[in-house]
């Protein structure tokens, strides 16, 4: 007998999410919290403790009230007198090369205890996949040799005041070797449950004081509006209602509740990237954020007023700049804002902890470099982040407070900040790291159960047609699929090495594969594996699991940039795996990890049952617990979409309460078992080229990314040498090399964003190119574009070098550009812009194949980054002009 068709309730549920957005985006919705504005009385708006749920934890909202001005936060912990007294006592003491080193962050890897206690340094960090000793399996006692070493140089200074080391444990102390790795926070949101976070942040802070640091830099509380963004898994939805609650729990459990601050079995947290770094056009990581101040302020600044609520002690500034010229903000890098970091953080918000920079992210203000930058201190950076040319930056900061440049009063105040951050952390009176609790637990770096369960709660059935799911424990299975059997894939970026990849499953020892939990839950005999399909015959098999997805990236590596969202485009492979078992005699199930969602219409249509499992960590048991009917399955899937689902490849941003709003799934949708939900049969319509125009023999308006941070399809890198002219490409790792010629990554903007190549002599190349033919780029010589690209040159040329670009060889035209790199400054980073008008007319513009190639036959050491061609740049006043290009 055929069931009527069973109403979703997360329908029903999603509407109303949408309806909520839409209200919050277009006025005043709910009620303001005590203090706000009013039509009468223009207060300013006070924010402090959330609703508590039925759990005791931060509800979140049907709707948020609209404000017209930033908040005052009403923070859990208030200044203590007596704090206040003995931190005014000791900076009145302090020299000032004293306080620029409380204020100086370098890299464990770039410093020695000894030269923490010779410049007094106050804060030291490790990057993603930096480790003690580079041993990416360090055990927990080499974390601890550090943490004292370094802690008990500081004791050693004048001041004896403690040193304090942060490190980026973003789900789970994911630099450690052998830690429980959460669900990202883009799975978190889907759970809808604030309460999860708060014990997640609970259990992560056992395990960073597990291995001796302070402080996490952690939770992200971007408000993501383009998936496009490569950083799309570290937030936790589009909708700024969860953020705003999560972000309150995630500080509770990192930092406890201990009045003070920081409990004893806590560590400090760090709200991140202040602010609107979701937020950036086209989703460019540390791009321009064009908002204005009122969705700054109801937008993007929600997730901070829940962790500023909590008492969050630190704030990371972001790298995205706040600018759009229509409505007159011109802020710039937020690291170089005064209005944003002083007068609305500190002042309008009330933060009293410590603002913290990223990554050389101070470098990127104007007029700063890397080892200098007054203006980013004046703004409100209290700890600058630079992690290898500190020395240079302590000495120039020390100028700058000597000639006036900075004032003294702004060094004092950033002093007062650290000081009362350490104090509130009980770091003066607790004991070397190693003494401290947790030290050396091989326990607190497990929390294997709790992630299991975050791992069911995130999960997200978006299709379940003749309720495939879940399957019988006594099915049979085959299982496909290149994500099925790879704990890389299933942690993603940030997982022991900061791109996530390079690693092998014997790097998580642990995990458990996806693959390990079907066989737990069915017996290995009845789970047969075969990554790519060949060979086997699906209708022997109750069922096909099929496990793909997105292999791990972090930061702008994941940016796609002008690419588009379809799936089938950017990993081929997969739907390859798809073609050969579907329709075979068995039901495919589809489990796909990504970080964020993707036009995943192909793969949908060759499915039975469709899994968001997003990045689940090293708990892939959680997986298996929903597809097979067992003791840990309880309610089935209960995870509902926090980030919209889009229908088209180019659907992007796509964003509840947009107008026009029209996912393929919305945002809050999540089946139940028993339900179908409503997917017929999609448009396959393929996606030719980038989403905007991009070329042909109209006038291009989107950039051509040839090179940012890493390879943009569908271009390679390659050197080519007289060793071997036919190209070597260079590997993900950055790494290459001939006799002639050699590569390596480098930091030109930000950390390892570009290549350093150096030449010893003879003659060699280096290019970046399309391996599939050429492309029709007359757009771009419409457009006026120029070839753009940031370097550093290290070694000038010792002879001629040109800069060139293909038509598919031997069709070329090239520009001389010896004294363009002999004229540049040694050491500091340019921007070179060469309109391609110089490459007319020898250039066949309609069959572009090698957009950028550098060759030299003399000595030259150069670093390159961000390359690409820009409409429109030709004609900037920086632009080159051909006639000195010959």
């Amino acid at each position: 007998m055929t069931r009527p068709p069973v109403r979703s309730r997360a329908r029903r549920g999603a509407t109303a999410l949408v309806a909520g957005l839409a209200l919050l985006a277009g006025g005043a919705v709910g009620t303001p919290t005590a203090g706000a504005d009013s039509a009468k009385g223009h207060r300013q708006p006070v924010v402090g403790k959330p609703a508590m749920d039925e759990h005791g934890c931060a509800r979140i909202e049907k709707s948020l009230p609209k404000l017209s001005d930033w908040p005052k936060v009403d923070s859990r912990v208030k200044k203590n007198p007596a704090d206040e007294r003995r931190i005014a006592k000791i900076v009145s003491g302090m020299t000032v090369a004293e306080k620029v080193g409380q204020m100086t962050q370098p890299e464990i890897n770039a410093i020695t205890p000894a030269e923490v206690t010779q410049y007094s340094i106050g804060t030291i960090l490790n990057g993603g996949g930096s480790w003690p000793g580079r041993d990416k399996h360090a055990p927990q006692k080499a974390w601890l040799d550090v943490a004292d070493a370094f802690w008990q140089a500081s004791l050693a200074t004048r001041t004896k005041i403690p040193v304090i080391w942060g490190i980026d444990a973003v789900h789970g102390n994911s630099n450690v070797y052998g830690a429980t790795l959460f669900p990202h926070n883009i799975a978190l949101g889907a759970a809808h449950d604030p309460c999860l976070v708060r014990d997640i942040g609970a259990a992560t802070a056992k395990q960073v004081r597990a291995t001796g640091q302070d402080w996490a830099f952690a939770p992200t509380l971007a408000v993501v509006r383009d998936d496009r963004w490569g950083r799309t898994y570290e937030g936790f939805s589009e909708d700024p209602r969860i953020t705003r609650a999560y972000g309150y729990e995630a500080v509770r459990g990192l930092q406890g509740m201990h009045p003070r601050g920081v409990d004893d079995k806590g560590v400090i947290a760090t709200a991140k990237h202040y602010i609107g770094d979701g937020g950036t056009i086209k989703g460019t990581d540390q791009g321009v954020n064009p908002s204005s101040e009122a969705e700054m302020i109801n937008l993007h600044g929600q997730g901070y007023y829940g962790a500023l609520a909590a008492g969050a002690q630190t704030v990371m500034a972001s790298f995205n700049s706040w600018t759009n010229a229509d409505l007159g903000i011109d802020e710039g890098k937020m690291h170089g804002s005064k209005h944003a970091l002083t007068d609305i953080l500190k002042g309008k918000m009330g933060f009293d902890g410590l603002v913290v920079g990223d990554w050389n992210a101070h470098g990127q203000v104007t007029g700063c470099t890397n080892s200098s930058c007054a203006r980013a201190i004046n703004a409100g950076i209290d700890v600058i982040m630079v992690p290898n040319d500190w020395k240079a930056f302590i000495a120039n900061t020390i100028a700058q407070v000597q000639s006036g440049e900075i004032p003294m009063a702004r060094i004092d105040d950033a002093v007062t900040r650290i000081l009362r951050v350490k104090l509130r952390a009980g770091v003066f009176t607790a004991p070397k790291p190693s003494a401290r609790a947790f030290a050396g637990s091989a326990d607190a770096l497990q929390a294997k159960a709790l992630a299991r369960k975050a791992v069911r709660e995130s999960q997200v059935l978006l299709k379940n047609n003749g309720r495939v799911l879940p399957l019988s424990p006594r099915s049979k299975v085959l299982v496909v699929g290149k994500s099925a059997d790879s704990l890389q894939n299933q942690t993603g970026g940030w997982s022991l090495s900061w791109q996530g990849t390079g690693n092998t499953n014997a790097d998580f020892p642990n995990g458990t594969s996806i693959l390990a939990g079907l066989r737990e839950a069915l017996g290995a005999a009845d789970v047969t594996f075969s990554e790519t399909a060949d060979g086997v015959d699906p209708s022997q098999y109750d069922a096909v699991v099929a496990v793909i997805g997105e292999t791990p990236y972090a930061e702008g590596v994941g940016d796609l940039g002008r690419r588009s969202l379809q799936a089938a485009a950017l990993y081929p492979g997969d739907l390859a795996v798809l073609d050969k078992v579907h329709g075979k005699g068995a039901p495919v199930v589809t489990v796909y990890l990504s970080g964020r969602p993707l036009q995943v219409n192909k793969e949908l249509n060759r499915s039975e049952a469709f899994v968001a499992a997003w990045l689940p960590g090293t708990e892939g048991g959680g997986v298996a617990d929903l597809l097979v009917r067992g003791p840990r399955t309880g309610q089935g899937y209960t995870g509902k979409l926090s980030y919209s689902w889009p229908k088209g490849a180019c659907q992007s941003p796509l964003n509840a309460g947009d107008q026009d709003y029209d996912p393929l799934f919305p945002i809050g949708y999540g089946l139940r078992y028993g339900q179908t939900g409503s997917v017929g049969t999609l448009d396959e319509t393929a996606q030719t080229g980038a989403c905007g125009s991009t070329g042909g023999g109209g006038t291009a308006t989107e950039d051509l990314e040839v090179f940012n941070r890493t390879d943009v399809a569908p271009y390679k890198s390659f050197i080519g040498s007289a060793e071997n002219w036919g190209g070597t490409e260079i590997g993900v790792d950055g790494e290459a090399a001939h006799t002639e010629i050699n590569v390596v990554p480098a930091d030109v903007n930000v950390q390892q964003d570009g290549l350093k190549a150096t030449w010893t002599g003879g003659p060699a190349q280096l290019y970046m190119q399309n391996p599939a033919g050429g492309t029709d780029l007359r757009g771009y010589l419409n457009a006026d574009a120029a070839l753009e690209f940031d370097t550093i040159v290290h070694q000038p040329p010792a002879g001629r070098t040109v800069i060139s670009s293909h038509c598919v060889y031997p069709c070329l035209a090239e520009v001389v550009a010896t004294s363009l790199f002999q004229n540049l400054p040694v050491g500091s980073k340019a921007t070179v812009k060469i309109p391609v008008s110089c490459f007319s007319p020898n250039l066949d513009f309609e069959n572009v194949n090698t957009p950028f190639l550098v060759y030299t036959e003399a000595a030259f050491s150069v670093s390159f980054a961000n390359v690409r061609w820009v409409p429109g740049a030709g004609k900037d006043p920086d632009a080159r002009k051909c006639s000195d290009l010959t």
